[in-house]
Parts: structure tokens; sequence; C-alpha cells
């Protein structure tokens, strides 16, 4: 005899289809064999019965977890960073930890020793990744693929010791002096593009590596918005920033199956972020030194992409460097010990972003939605839904920003090297290109 379980057969993407799933068996719950027809009939009866009154588990046919790891990395739909990230937490942590375990089997308890062994043995930030991966994964055999009638993970009130939340990584504070030391230190590693690397993160806000690698020189402020591609943006840009100086964060790059492509910036937050004037001097300089399309390229003149840039710049900039001395053939090579800067120990460079939206907030008088929206983020709610961010509060950003430079930097007395030398004019560098001709990486 065989009855319904409530399910449908899945298709080759886990979608179910209109088949519906049956299970089947000879003997009835004692293990006695049915004694004829109707006897089994009345056992299908009473089993559908349970299904649709929610007395027994409405499940699909039972699956290891390993095999469910792969059906579900298959059925979603990611970027292709975003995919690498879940398939390595997938292959290093939840498959080898699981493998000889159904999904249906799971218990709660058994996920919260799951839960102790993760938070145990990695930093905060990958446990949490791992953690909230493996949630995903329950809800989705729960409400997607019917492997379970409830998710492992239990929400309750606390019980026991109080353990107050971490809800973030704990920042050390971050001065200006040690914001300068880490672009110095660029500068030693890298030359004038670390400096200025360094710089347009902690005064734009832009993330690394993805959107500062991709900046081009046509997106750049000495060029941009004139040499916007698109003709309504150009034409709006140029009447918006008419005395303001600014760049456009259209892309982020990245490679994709082995290829160096463009992509949208995390989030789609393309966006403009207005300069203060140290800053767009500083990119003349850079973009001047150089008739590649990048804004930012590495010690070989190559794009940043190419390079494996934490072990090769961050670092060295980070924790320090012996002095290299100079050697025949390699005189570019060599330069001066370069001093750890301790309060971004064991930090990385995307902590100078936050940097940057600890000087915005200082300010007092800068509106949220310009601040969240330089930062590439949407306000929730109502008031990302009615606010705007207008010419007075990029104005005000700006002045600000230009204000922390005099003040913190040139004002304390804090070192500044010499801009670096400007191509020779000529025909080959009248015209530099201006953007990279990469391929535009599309999502659906």
């Amino acid at each position: 005899m065989k009855w319904w379980t409530g399910q449908y057969k899945l298709d080759d993407d886990g979608r179910p289809t209109t088949s519906k799933l049956y299970k089947s068996v000879s003997k009835n719950l004692d293990g006695i064999p049915f004694a004829d027809e109707e006897e089994a009939f009345d056992f299908g009866l009473d089993r559908e019965s349970d299904v649709r009154n929610r007395r027994v588990q409405r499940s699909a046919t039972p699956i290891n977890m390993a095999d469910y790891c792969d059906l579900w990395l298959k059925g979603v739909s990611l970027r292709i960073q975003s995919n690498s990230v879940y398939k390595s937490r997938l292959a290093s942590v939840i498959r080898p930890y699981w493998a000889h375990s159904s999904v249906g089997d799971i218990t709660p308890v058994q996920y919260d020793e799951f839960k102790r062994f993760v938070q145990e043995k990695y930093s905060y930030n990958y446990a949490r990744g791992i953690l909230g991966t493996f949630k995903i994964l329950m809800d989705d055999a729960v409400v997607k693929y019917k492997y379970r009638e409830e998710s492992p993970i239990i929400e309750q009130k606390r019980r026991g010791l109080y353990k107050k939340k971490q809800v973030r990584r704990v920042k050390r504070r971050l001065s200006t002096r040690s914001v300068h030391q880490v672009a110095h230190n660029a500068y030693r590693v890298w030359g004038f593009a670390g400096w200025a690397y360094v710089w347009t993160i902690a005064f734009t806000g832009m993330r690394p590596p993805g959107e500062m690698f991709g900046l081009q020189r046509g997106y750049a402020s000495p060029y941009w918005p004139a040499s916007e591609p698109d003709d309504v943006l150009r034409e709006e840009a140029l009447q918006r920033y008419e005395s303001l100086h600014a760049l456009r964060v259209q892309y982020q790059t990245y490679r994709a199956d082995g290829q160096a492509v463009l992509a949208a910036p995390k989030y789609d937050s393309a966006r403009t972020l207005v300069l203060p004037p140290f800053l767009h001097e500083m990119h003349q300089a850079l973009l001047a030194s150089h008739d590649q399309p990048w804004v930012f390229l590495s010690l070989q003149g190559k794009p940043l992409l190419s390079t494996n840039f934490a072990h090769t710049y961050w670092f060295p900039i980070r924790d320090g460097a012996d002095e290299r001395a100079p050697r025949p053939g390699y005189e570019r090579w060599a330069r001066p010990a370069v001093p750890a800067v301790k309060e971004m120990a064991g930090e990385d460079i995307y902590r100078i972003r936050h940097w940057h939206k600890a000087k915005l907030d200082e300010a007092g008088d800068i509106p949220r939605v310009a601040i969240e929206a330089r930062m590439g983020h949407e306000l929730p709610g109502m008031e990302g839904t009615y606010s705007e961010v207008t010419v007075a509060m990029e104005e005000r950003i700006a002045e600000h920003l230009q204000r922390v430079w005099e003040k913190e930097v040139v004002g304390a007395g804090l070192w500044t090297p010499a801009f670096p030398i400007c191509l020779p004019d000529g025909p080959a560098n009248s015209t530099p290109p201006q953007f990279s001709g990469l391929p535009i990486l599309e999502y659906e």
C-alpha cells in the first residue's frame, strides 16, 4: 500500500512539480504484514490523515546533509563573489561537520553543539558567517524543500547566565595620526600611489578592494563628469557639480571564472562622491604621472587586481617591515624601514572606511541621509523613501573634509610628500585611455 506524503516531487532545480510524492510500506507500525487489501488501505488513509492534521512530519525523501549542500548551492541565485563565499563555508566547515547526518534528523541540541564548536574554533566574524549560512540552509529545508517540519535553530527567551550579545567587532580607537602613519607607510612601500590610495579611502569611504581597484580615469574627478558615458547622467552631473569636485563609483572589479571583469558595486550602490579640494589635487597629480586607465597602479605599473595586495602591500604597511638595502639590478626595490601602526594591529584596510564614517558623524550637522548615501547604504523605512541628498549637503561634506585635512594633517605639521613628476607632453601621452575596456558582468 502507499499514501501521499502531502509533498510534490522536485525537478532538477529543486522546484516542486505537479507529481505527488508517495510513501509505501508492506507492514503496519508494529512490523506485522497486512492481513488483506482493506487493512492496508485503511492504514494508508490513517497516514494521510496524520499528514493533513500535522500529527506527523510532512517531509520529502530523507537527504544527507552533504547532498543537500550541493542541491542548495545549485538552487540559489547569487553573484559570483557571494557564491564563492557560501561555497567555501559549506566545503570547509558545514559539510565536514554534518557529513554523516540527515537533514531531517538534526536536533536543536545537536545544533547547539555545532554552534559552540564554531564559536570556539573561529573568529567572531567568520563564526557569524558560518552560523548565518547554516540558518539559511535550515530555513530553506523547511520552507522550500520540505525536508523538515521546523528548523532546529530555536529562538527563545534568555535563560541562565546573562551574556551581552556581540553585534559587531570591537573597534579600537583610530586617530588621524595613525591614518597618516598608514599613508606614510604606504608611500614607503608603494610610492605616491599608495599615499593617494589610503587618503582616498579615508576621505571618500570607498570600499576596498573592489571599488578602489575598479576606479578608472574616466570616473575620477579630474575627468568626470565631462567623461561620463551616459548622456542623461552627464548632463545632470555637469549642472549639479559645476562648483564641486566629484568622482563616480560606477563599478568594482574582480575575477569571475579567472577573468577580470567590471561589476556593479556591492548592493548596486553606484554613487557620486564629492571630494575635498586637496584630494582632487592629489588625484590630478597621480593621473598626470601615468597614462593607464586605472587610477591606482601596482609597483610594476599594472592593475592592482593582478597583485597579491594583502601580502605585497597591506601587511608591510600595517605591520611594518625591515629596511631593504639597494642591490645591483634591484635598486628600485630599496626602501627604508617601515614602522608598524599599533592602532591598526590585526585590522583590515577596510577599517579606514569606518574612520571616514566617524569623521562625517563628528561634524554634527551633516544629515544622516547624506552620510549613508556616501557610504553606499540606503536608509530604511519612511526616512529613506522621502529623504534626498541635496547639493547643500554635499557642499557641507566637502567643506568639512577639507577642514579635517587642513587642521588634523597640515595644521598638525604632519609629513606630506611632493607630488610626482608629470608625464612629458607629446602625441603619445596627450589622450590617455579613460576606461579599461574590461567586460561588464551583468546580472539577471
